[in-house]
Formats: structure tokens, C-alpha cells, sequence
């Protein structure tokens, strides 16, 4: 079975699994007036994620795989982790950061979305320091041996 598809199977029920999620959550949209903002949306996460995002993570993460010296820990995946977390992150904050619908949100929660950046980049700020101290308690469990 993994030679026909490549992967592990258990890979392929996943896939299945989270196109039936996506697919479900898609199919209560199809009466809402607002599908073709929502799709604009998504196309437009989609390109900047393959265009601009992508590429990004590509230079940063051969950037650090070139270091002229091989650390005892490795510190790509420190590094790729909370990146990926904060793109990822940013995707989800970004109508909120950049204000979009403020008077919508406005009448339905009865906030502001002023702290939206403000928690957003600590929350990147934690995932970085998590990332850091687990990185610390790595090197310092090498030294010891």
C-alpha cells in the first residue's frame, strides 16, 4: 500500500479525515451572502502563503542549515517551529490586526479590536521563548554527558 501511495496509509486516512473536516465546514457556507468575501480571503492566504510565505521559510530554514560549524543540538527546528507558528498565527489575526470589520465586531462582542496586534505578537513572542528554553535545556543536557 505505501508504494502505491507513497506514504504511510495511516497518512492517507488523515488527508481523507481533514478534507471530510474541511468539506463539512464548507458546506455551511453555501447559503451565507458573504461566501465570495470568504473565498477571496482564502484564495488570497493561499497565494501569499505559496508565494511569499513559502519562499520565506525555504531561505530561512537553508540559511540555517548552512552554519560553517555543527552545533551539538541542532537549531532549525527552534527555529522553523515558531516561525511556522507566527505565519500561521498572523494568517488567523489578520483581519483582526489590520481592523477589517471593526464595526461588525463592534456591535457583536462590544470590543475593540485595537489588542489584536498586540496580542498576536505576544503570543509570537511566547512561542519564541518556549522554543528558546527547550532549546537551553537541550544543550545544557548535551553538556552534562
Amino acid at each position: 500500500m505505501k508504494r502505491l501511495i507513497g506514504a504511510h496509509p495511516a497518512q492517507l486516512a488523515l488527508m481523507l479525515a481533514c478534507l471530510a473536516l474541511a468539506a463539512y465546514a464548507g458546506s455551511f457556507l453555501l447559503g451565507d451572502p458573504s461566501v465570495l468575501t470568504i473565498l477571496i480571503w482564502f484564495v488570497g492566504a493561499a497565494v501569499a502563503h505559496d508565494f511569499v510565505l513559502y519562499p520565506l521559510y525555504t531561505l530561512i530554514d537553508r540559511g540555517l542549515r548552512r552554519v560553517p560549524w555543527r552545533p551539538r543540538v541542532p537549531v532549525v527546528n527552534h527555529v522553523r517551529v515558531p516561525l511556522l507558528g507566527a505565519g500561521l498565527t498572523f494568517l488567523l489575526f489578520l483581519p483582526g490586526i489590520i481592523r477589517q470589520g471593526e464595526a461588525t465586531h463592534l456591535a457583536a462582542t462590544s470590543l475593540t479590536q485595537q489588542p489584536y496586534l498586540g496580542r498576536w505578537l505576544l503570543l509570537v513572542l511566547a512561542m519564541f521563548v518556549v522554543s528558546g528554553l527547550v532549546y537551553a535545556i537541550r544543550l545544557l543536557g548535551t553538556t552534562r554527558r
